[in-house]
């Protein structure tokens, strides 16, 4: 069977249902679902599958319409934050001129609202790799670990539970590339599946302290608990430092050094400065630069 969410037959499902678009509410589906932030969709003849709340779903947009199938109006506006006024977002994420022309080029693209422990396991499983390389690692652990689901939008797989993660014997682990995430992952496993609390309990947290917590969880150094408050648990202020948003920094906003590799002191000046320059919705303009990033670093001649 197929990683991916695959139609029952050799033709796309029916996308029975219809949900549209607010006129003054922008959403662009492709670069929502194709920016990194999530790694379970793929797009097949203009229709994009995937899984919300462990349903297969298949949604298409054209214009201000979606049409899709697998899932409920509410579940559907839930998962892409439908209900967000992007636009009053993106102003109070202290708009400049970097920021204007980004959301000017990449407008609609929205932070979905991940599960926390699908996101915990995936941002693990992103570190020092390819988006591809992800896929595989995540659509390996499904098939192994995870139910399989059918629907009216296809087949596929259940994101596994936290304990059946930690009870897939160490030869399945291996067979899934996880590399030397495999250690990270179980010990992560076990631990979230012991705490079956710790997802409320982080919410409850403000961000500073919700960070410190997610970097208990073996392998979440600072990054990886940005990306997982973020896309898992809505705290929008976080601000993940990658590689090209460091460029960025260093680019367009002067903040950041020239040396090699980036630092942990470092990776702490420029996520504090994108906190204090865009405020509580941080998150939401790292996004935005992020997806404009092949313009943003040439500005000065930059690669």
């Amino acid at each position: 069977m197929s990683e991916h969410v695959v139609p029952e037959a050799d033709f796309p499902p029916s996308l029975s249902r219809r949900y549209y678009l607010s006129p003054d509410q922008p959403f662009d589906l492709d670069p929502t679902l194709s920016c990194g932030q999530v790694f379970r969709w793929h797009r097949a003849d203009g229709i994009w599958y995937g899984i919300i709340e462990n349903e297969p779903v298949a949604v298409r947009q054209s214009g201000s319409l979606l049409t899709f199938s697998g899932c409920s109006e509410a579940s559907l506006v839930r998962y892409f934050a439908l209900d967000i006024d992007l636009g009053s977002v993106l102003v109070t994420a202290g708009y400049d001129q970097y920021l204007e022309a980004a959301v000017r080029r990449h407008g609609g693209l929205r932070i979905v609202r991940q599960e926390p422990w699908e996101c915990l396991v995936s941002y693990l499983c992103a570190q020092n790799t390819s988006i591809p390389h992800i896929q595989r690692m995540l659509g390996n652990l499904c098939a192994r670990a995870g139910d399989e689901v059918c629907g009216p939008a296809g087949r596929g797989y259940a994101f596994p539970e936290a304990g059946a993660v930690a009870s897939l014997p160490q030869e399945e682990k291996r067979a899934c590339a996880l590399g030397y995430r495999a250690g990270y992952i179980h010990r992560t496993a076990e631990a979230v599946a012991g705490d079956p609390d710790w997802v409320e309990r982080i919410r409850q947290m403000d961000y500073e302290d919700a960070r410190h917590e997610m970097m208990r969880f073996p392998g979440a150094g600072p990054k990886v608990a940005d990306c997982i408050l973020l896309f898992g648990f809505e705290m929008y202020e976080a601000f993940p430092v990658d590689v090209w948003v460091r460029a960025i920094m260093k680019t367009c906003y002067g903040v950041g050094s020239a040396a090699k590799t980036l630092s942990p002191k470092e990776y702490e000046v420029i996520r504090r400065f994108g906190r204090d320059h865009f405020g509580p919705y941080a998150g939401y303009a790292q996004e935005y630069l992020f997806a404009d990033r092949q313009h943003l670093t040439r500005l000065n001649g930059n690669e």
